[in-house]
């Protein structure tokens, strides 16, 4: 047998071991790796068998605890402020508290030797209790750390001119409080707030701390008060009214509806009005805090509904013009009381005048004249009545002391007062016509006297020489002594009939020294007008008496006959 070759035997082993290597993975094939889960691989429940129905693992799902909110940390490094102008106003707003600092308005001066814009906040004040625009919130401590923290603010100017909008926004990871300020061109401007804890919201109110208004009203006893509009009643709440009884500085609560809330002093205001679906809903938070021994009244306006708190502010002055624009209307907030009817066209027959004369204290003069001058016609009717009383006097006291012996229960005293009542139908004399002008003057002077004490117009405002305000007081009273010897003189030229009981003409004569005693810390307007009015009355009075002396009795009852 040939032998085979080295080459052949190569290539048989070659095959030989290909052919055992191909039947071993055949037949023998490893076992799979295990395979190992990833970072983000889930777990999934084994199919469920049986009659158990499918829901279990839904159920099993939802009972698993959910995860805590995560609210991120917002805070700003520094404090810094932020200032937003318009013609009429500069507020000053800081970024701790997201609070008001300061809102002066520009178109009306203070009571310093130099007069500067007006700042409705007292800081003095405001340091110690709080500033306007604070957080009112139930917890006490959640609400102190909202209105210490450090806001994050946009924009990030030093100052805007508006409109503006200004946005305050801090958390510390639990509590959050977004602030949006929107300020007009005009008095008017809109804020949103919206507070929540572990991002559940929380109602929250909007406050006005720290006193308000301008401070020279404390000196003049017209202290600031705080007030709601509820079911069509405007409600005025003084400082010893605010708080819980006993306790002033814990708030008390007047619950919603309103149509609006606020605080005020004599001219200026600031009254929130609700604005948007929950607004309706507002309630008023009030209490007074001591700065010293200074009342401050202090309020809040907000909601029990945790939804964001929206609200229109007006923050200016009590002028009737600007209020009526307003909606709603806060024309009520100039307290004209019952008098309204005559104070209000009063008021805009003085602000016509004043167009014509630009000084108000002779506006008051040339308006007091022509008023005056229209009550002629009743004045002088009046004098008549009284010249004929004063004609029929001699008889009418004959009669009185024919009768003067018997009580007022006797029935002869009925007597009496028929034959006085002939003798005056006779002479055809009307025993009240002597009193008409003063029934007539009463309405007048009341409505100046409402009108003077709320318009705007008259604070700060000079007439001569040593009336600087027309809405103060006179600092030498020499307008209410004016007054007083004016009445006095027009007491004694007025006709007085021989009738009137002795004692009853001292006490007319004593008249005009207690009106001095009244009309002593009344406003230098009102004093000006009631001495120019007494002063032309004296005048008319004069020349009636020097036109028409008193004639005899003989010559008027020649006359009659």
């Amino acid at each position: 047998m040939k032998e085979m070759s080295d080459q052949v035997r190569g290539i048989i082993f070659v095959v030989l071991v290909l052919a055992m290597t191909f039947v071993w993975l055949h037949f023998y094939k490893p076992p799979a790796p295990p395979q190992q889960p990833g970072p983000a691989a889930t777990q999934t429940a084994p199919a469920q068998t049986g009659s158990a129905p499918a829901s279990q693992a839904a159920q099993a799902a939802s009972a698993a605890p959910a995860k805590p909110v995560v609210i991120p940390t917002i805070q700003a490094s520094a404090e810094r402020t932020i200032e937003v102008e318009s013609a009429l106003y500069r507020v000053e707003l800081s970024n701790r508290g997201g609070v008001v600092r300061s809102w002066k308005l520009k178109k009306y001066g203070d009571d310093q030797k130099t007069p500067q814009p007006l700042d409705l906040v007292n800081p003095n004040a405001a340091t110690d209790l709080g500033w306007p625009f604070s957080l009112v919130l139930s917890d006490q401590q959640l609400e102190a750390q909202a209105n210490s923290a450090l806001y994050e603010v946009t924009p990030s100017l030093e100052s805007v001119n508006a409109p503006a909008e200004i946005a305050f926004h801090w958390s510390d990871g639990r509590l959050e409080v977004t602030k949006r300020l929107k300020f007009t061109q005009d008095y008017q401007m809109s804020a949103e707030v919206s507070v929540s804890l572990d991002g559940k919201p929380l109602p929250a109110a909007i406050a006005w701390r720290g006193g308000f208004g301008d401070k020279a009203v404390y000196k003049a006893s017209q202290l600031v008060n705080v007030f709601y509009k509820q079911n069509g009643k405007l409600n005025l709440l003084q400082y010893k009214k605010l708080g819980v009884s006993g306790n002033q500085s814990q708030p008390l609560e007047q619950p919603g509806p309103m149509e609006f809330t606020g605080i005020q002093d004599q001219f200026f205001t600031a009254t929130f009005i609700p604005d948007g679906p929950d607004g309706a809903a507002v309630s008023l938070w009030d209490w007074t805090q001591y700065h010293g021994s200074d009342p401050e009244a202090e309020m809040a306006a907000g909601t029990a509904n945790p939804e964001p708190l929206r609200m229109r502010a007006y923050v200016g002055p009590k002028d009737l013009a600007l209020l009526m624009k307003v909606q709603p209307s806060l024309e009520e907030l100039i307290n004209f009381g019952w008098t309204g009817i005559i104070a209000k066209p009063l008021l805009f027959a003085l602000q016509w005048t004043h167009k014509y004369i630009p000084n108000y204290g002779w506006a008051i003069v040339v308006f007091t004249l022509l008023l005056t001058m229209a009550l002629i016609p009743i004045r002088i009717w009046s004098f008549h009545s009284m010249r004929k009383m004063q004609m029929v006097a001699p008889e009418i006291k004959a009669i009185q002391d024919k009768y003067k012996k018997y009580s007022m229960n006797d029935p002869r005293k009925r007597k009496m007062n028929e034959e006085v009542m002939a003798v005056y139908s006779r002479e055809g004399v009307n025993p009240i016509g002597s009193c008409l002008p003063m029934l007539v003057q009463l309405p007048f002077l009341w409505g100046f006297y409402r009108m003077l004490m709320g318009t705007i117009e008259l604070r700060h405002a000079p007439w001569i020489w040593w009336i600087h305000d027309l809405s103060a007081k006179d600092p030498y009273y020499i307008l209410p002594i004016l007054m007083v010897v004016t009445s006095y003189f027009m007491t004694k030229m007025t006709p007085t009939p021989a009738t009137v009981d002795p004692a009853q003409q001292k006490m007319m004569a004593f008249m005009p020294v207690m009106l001095g005693f009244i009309f002593i810390n009344l406003s230098s307007g009102l004093n000006l007008y009631y001495f120019t009015s007494n002063l032309i009355g004296v005048a008319q009075q004069w020349y009636l008496n020097r036109a028409q002396p008193l004639p005899s009795r003989s010559k008027f009852k020649k006359k009659k006959e």
